[in-house]
């Protein structure tokens, strides 16, 4: 090593201050994570509502064409 530079020094202060940024950027990336897990559950639940819908139109539209069917038959 060379004698020339020196290092900074580092005390509790210091540990204490990178300390608390870490805590800070741990809690901001939480939020976030917390954000976009309830983004992803609302696309999630919006499919699935969706999938509900398609499939009652489709039993919709069956049963017209059923009703279209027996009158054809008449």
């Amino acid at each position: 090593m060379t004698e020339g530079i020196s290092d900074p020094e580092i005390d509790l202060a210091y540990i204490g201050r990178a300390l608390q940024r870490l805590t800070t950027e741990v809690a901001a990336l939480r939020d976030d994570m917390t954000v976009l897990t309830a983004v992803v559950m609302r696309q999630d639940a919006t499919l699935t509502a969706l999938l509900s819908e398609v499939r009652a139109i489709h039993t919709q539209h069956a049963r017209l064409a059923d009703r279209v069917r027996q009158l054809e038959e008449k």
